[in-house]
């Protein structure tokens, strides 16, 4: 027997035979489902003999006969009553399995997320996407014909979808475009370190979305459920369609806050904050002016995350004030990596060791968080050292400094577009999907081998934009990207190790190492960090001027 689970509830295999009913009901089911018509096939039973196995087996049996690629609508909702009135666990099948999770998607459309419905018939076996409209549509079949169709449609209205929508109308201004995304608040998210460090203020670190939409470009207020490649659409809550000519896929990374047991109900209080979100930034100032003496804990998850320094930026902001105020001596300062160094480009390494030193912080690598007890100030970690087996172990706190598990968005690991992994599979010099010739990804869900950074998506949107112009010209790719990423690391208040790299952490400094060495700690680097990339941000990278960030050409390959 092929039983594959798709929820508690439900599994669904292929044509069984008589004599599996026995083992059916001793797997612990207490109904079958047949979704197969008696005769499709000469060597099937029928459902007569099927019923009368599964009584002697203690099963109730259901006849619901379909025919392949005819699952009318009618068809799921007794499918959806008869889940509700049998007993279960259930186990469906058909000849193949595909008629019987068909019929659970669409049963199951008006009750739970199109991803989440995508997810669970693609880890059982099954591909969703011939009626992922079916899905969005709440299980029925749509009947609204009058699509939005543009040129270039862009997936998500971060720092990486409106600098490319602003690079492509730089470069042809009639071009119709739209962004799809349903926020309505835009977040310069590589200030919330600061926010954290008592140096920014939280507001400033926030603008309408409304506000930095370039001119002429389409906003569509909407959350995407679904791509449909083959057909040039983009399937939005709601099962409405969008269709294009050509896409950008850039929502950003999701922040699994779930991901750490007891971690959500805690967060905001019990000295649990994080600088991963807008609203917990103040509160860890907050606590950094707070304590006096204790237990600081900072959590690094397994990469890839948003902005790999990110975790320690807090460490040594945190450590920085405590030193400043006199308290350091009675603060015991530990950092919990999952991973197993420092940081992932050596040079800088050193420069980072003597602030761990100057701090006089505890390294403690292949820690990965996995619970939190907030009111009794307990984190527990897996620790998983290379060679040895995996043990557990539980620290008290008097503040923890949380960055979640991140992973790309649901809609995006379920989709046509995202490798075994999850992300958007593209050439990571292009930044062209591997598949589809029509679409182009950049920011933190694509596979490229590079930082996920905002430096890094400033790099990027210039490459995407010149691509795309070239293919609407029916020219190849014109302009590559070589993995850059910048990581402006925070190690005293006043004081930043630029750290700036490109594939395999080859060194791609900006500036003459006269006037600015990343690997040491300078005056200059936080002085750019304060003053002058902010503005950068909102007045240059969002409306399309890529000061410093010229595209390369593409090179010949051997």
């Amino acid at each position: 027997m092929d039983i594959r689970t798709i929820d508690d509830g439900v599994s669904v295999s292929p044509q069984i035979a008589l004599d599996d009913l026995a083992g059916i009901a001793a797997a612990g089911f207490r109904a079958v489902v047949c979704n197969r018509p008696d005769g499709e096939a000469a060597d099937q039973p029928t459902f007569e003999e099927v019923e009368a196995a599964a009584r002697a087996a203690g099963l109730q049996a259901l006849y619901m006969p379909v025919t392949p690629g005819k699952v009318a609508d009618a068809d799921a909702e007794a499918f959806r009553r008869a889940l509700r009135d049998l007993p279960g666990p259930v186990l469906a099948y058909c000849r193949t399995g595909t008629r019987s999770a068909t019929l659970w998607s669409l049963a199951q459309a008006r009750h739970r997320p199109v991803a989440e419905i995508l997810s669970a018939t693609k880890a059982a076996g099954y591909d969703m996407a011939g009626v992922v409209r079916r899905i969005a549509n709440g299980g029925k079949t749509p009947t609204d014909t009058g699509d939005a169709s543009y040129e270039v449609v862009i997936v998500g209205g971060g720092a990486a979808g409106i600098a490319v929508a602003s690079s492509l109308k730089a470069r042809m201004p009639g071009l119709e475009i739209a962004i799809l995304d349903p926020a309505d608040i835009h977040y310069y998210q590589p200030g919330w370190t600061m926010v954290g460090g008592g140096i920014f203020d939280a507001e400033d670190t926030a603008r309408t979305m409304g506000s930095l939409i370039p001119k002429g470009v389409h906003w569509i207020k909407s959350a995407v459920a679904a791509f449909e490649p083959e057909q040039n659409a983009v399937i939005l809550d709601g099962c409405r369609v969008v269709k294009y000519k050509r896409l950008v896929v850039c929502p950003g990374l999701k922040l699994d806050w779930h991901g750490v047991d007891g971690l959500v109900k805690t967060l905001g209080r019990n000295g649990v904050t994080s600088n991963y979100r807008y609203d917990l930034a103040p509160y860890t100032w907050e606590l950094v002016q707070g304590l006096k003496e204790g237990r600081a804990l900072f959590t690094q998850p397994p990469m890839p995350i948003k902005c790999a320094g990110a975790p320690q930026k807090a460490l040594y902001l945190s450590g920085d004030a405590w030193f400043r105020r006199g308290v350091l001596k009675d603060i015991d300062i530990q950092f919990m990596n999952a991973g197993g160094v420092l940081f992932g480009v050596k040079d800088y390494v050193p420069a980072l060791e003597s602030y761990v030193k100057k701090y006089g912080a505890t390294l403690n690598f292949f820690h990965t968080l996995v619970s939190v007890d907030g009111p009794a100030h307990k984190a527990t970690f897996r620790v998983a050292k290379p060679d040895t087996e995996a043990t557990e172990v539980t620290v008290d706190f008097d503040m923890l400094h949380v960055v979640p598990p991140q992973v790309a968005p649901d809609f995006i690991r379920v989709s046509p577009l995202a490798d075994a992994a999850g992300w958007v599979d593209v050439d990571q010099a292009t930044l062209r999907h591997k598949t589809h010739d029509n679409i182009w990804s950049l920011g933190d869900v694509m596979n490229a081998p590079n930082a996920k950074t905002a430096a890094a998506a400033r790099i990027q949107a210039p490459v995407v934009a010149e691509n795309i112009v070239a293919d609407i010209r029916g020219h190849a790719p014109i302009a590559q990207y070589n993995g850059y990423g910048s990581c402006p690391l925070t190690v005293e208040r006043g004081k930043i190790v630029l750290a700036e790299f490109g594939y395999g952490g080859t060194l791609l400094p900006s500036f003459p190492k006269w006037l600015l060495d990343g690997t040491k700690p300078s005056r200059a680097a936080w002085l750019l960090k304060e003053q002058i990339l902010p503005p950068v941000y909102w007045k240059a990278m969002l409306r399309g001027k890529e000061w410093m960030a010229k595209p390369e050409k593409v090179t010949a390959r051997a």
